[in-house]
């Protein structure tokens, strides 16, 4: 704590006065610090914007965004669900399901009726032995995927929930095991369907038997099957429950009424008697396609604009940031008003934005011919490669060969889209905002902390150590000048003293 000199001398206003102008390059050093932050700010805001629109973009690119193929399907809609890709061909089919593929599946006889057993209940409340008996299983899938059959065991204390997760996670078992708290059974079935997905459930050679517990004092065994379905007369054998013919993906539900005993004539099936059968057709619903274009359109605009704003704003280089001696003196409004104009065009010219901003036009102007077609166009000049859409001449479009579409967004072959295209151009700038300012091109959180280790991070870095030696120089200065007004005080002081002593001898 320092006192004012006895002099009358108010010290703390001179040193105040005098540490002013040395203070002014600490200030400086501080208010470009300052500038670099709002600026590092700026670029993890552009980088969340990008990050987005590279997510939405990855979205659009997805061949169910601009699919404008419907599958309809009508008869037994409970029997054969069917959904049209992109390139589904408009072939009418009659479906008729004969039988559905089955996994390989066995049970157990049941625990006896009269114990209350659920699935958290442990072997030995099932056994209801006092004694430590390890209880164990073989399950053998028999196939190439998995060659060798998997053995467990399991202790009295391992509840059923237990025993059933174990067995499900297993990838050498390949299984799946369930327990019915009704009927007291245990069920174990392949995780595949077909008539390769093969299981036999067996005692292992040492230990309690597991099956034993759960009813059933022999080995068990089962083989899938594969499904049977006829389309336009010819017969489909697959190993799922679901095909695709035609672009259409069909997934089977349920059999129709075409029996297995029907007539071939010529390698095609009559499938006149089936009554149930469900016939597939295409049409085209571009609604989807519709709401996917006029999103990217909105988003694309948003983000040029954007860009386009940041790298023209007015740079105010008059209005640097305030000190904390020059806040005390204003209002919250004015100091809001003032950081307003000084945090103006920090981005101004800035080498990625423009550069982010014309490639991402160069996409969209490579494509203007085949843009124009889909009803899609730009502004003026001025309006730096704004999209419009006619969506009348896209529906038009649509109508007469939907396939543009996916070619001039989505590619096709080894021919980028410019969904693909555009996405690449934000990974390179998102690459080099890392570099710059230490941003993270995996996250969009306006909150994320900046790599230190980037180019505006060891500015920063420099800046730090610079104001550290600058304000223990302005410490030590502030210290000499308070230690010379005290010697000057108690000069003063001596004075004074031998004043009064001298002029006691002519009093």
């Amino acid at each position: 704590m320092r006192i004012n000199g006895f002099s009358g001398m108010d010290i703390d206003s001179m040193v105040t006065s005098l540490m002013t102008a040395s203070k002014a390059p600490l200030d400086k050093l501080t208010q470009q610090k300052q500038v670099l932050n709002w600026q590092r700010d700026s670029y993890r805001e552009l980088n969340s914007k990008l990050f987005d629109f590279k997510n939405k973009l990855s979205t659009y690119n997805k061949s169910t965004e601009l699919n404008t193929q419907k599958a309809v399907a009508t008869g037994n809609n409970n029997a054969v669900k069917a959904e049209a890709s992109a390139n589904a061909q408009n072939i009418p089919m009659k479906v008729s399901v004969v039988s559905l593929a089955k996994q390989a599946s066995v049970e157990t006889g049941g625990v006896a009726p009269d114990k209350d057993i659920k699935t958290t209940s442990s072997l030995k409340e099932i056994s209801g032995d006092t004694e430590f008996k390890k209880y164990s299983i073989i399950i053998d899938r028999g196939s190439i995927d998995t060659p060798l059959p998997k053995k467990f065991e399991f202790d009295p204390n391992t509840t059923i929930s237990t025993v059933i997760s174990t067995i499900n996670s297993d990838p050498e078992a390949n299984a799946i095991a369930s327990f019915d708290e009704i009927t007291g059974k245990l069920k174990i079935s392949s995780k595949t369907f077909g008539e390769a997905a093969n299981i036999k459930v067996e005692d292992a050679s040492s230990g309690n038997s597991l099956l034993k517990l759960f009813g059933t004092n022999n080995s068990l065994e089962d083989k899938g099957e594969n499904a049977e379905v006829v389309i336009n007369g010819r017969k489909y054998n697959p190993t799922t429950n679901s095909l695709v013919v035609n672009g259409i993906s069909l997934t089977f539900l349920n059999v129709t009424k075409l029996q297995s005993s029907y007539t071939e004539t010529d390698g095609l099936i009559d499938q006149k008697g089936d009554i149930d059968a469900v016939e597939i057709s295409l049409q085209t619903d571009t609604e989807k396609a519709l709401s996917t274009i006029k999103s990217f359109i909105e988003q694309y605009n948003t983000l040029m604009s954007y860009m386009n704003t940041m790298a023209s704003e007015e740079r105010y280089r008059d209005y640097v940031p305030l000190t904390d001696e020059q806040k005390k003196e204003l209002t919250d409004k004015d100091i809001e008003l003032w950081e307003a104009k000084a945090k103006s065009g920090l981005l101004k010219n800035d080498e990625i934005l423009k550069s982010t901003a014309s490639s991402m036009r160069e996409n969209i102007t490579g494509k203007l011919s085949a843009l124009s077609s889909l009803g899609i166009t730009t502004g003026q000049y001025y309006e730096n490669g704004k999209l419009y859409l006619d969506e009348n001449k896209f529906q038009q479009a649509m109508q007469s060969n939907p396939q543009q579409l996916i070619d001039v967004f989505q590619g096709v072959g080894s021919s980028a889209g410019i969904f693909s295209k555009m996405s690449e151009t934000i990974n390179g700038s998102l690459d080099k905002l890392v570099n710059k300012a230490g941003t993270s091109k995996f996250s969009g959180d306006l909150n994320s902390i900046f790599k230190e280790e980037s180019i505006m991070g060891r500015q920063l870095k420099d800046y730090n150590k610079r104001i550290d030696v600058l304000q223990l120089k302005l410490t030590n200065l502030e210290t000499r000048y308070y230690k010379q007004f005290s010697a000057m005080e108690t000069a003063m002081n001596k004075y004074n003293s031998q004043s009064s002593s001298l002029s006691s001898y002519f009093s």
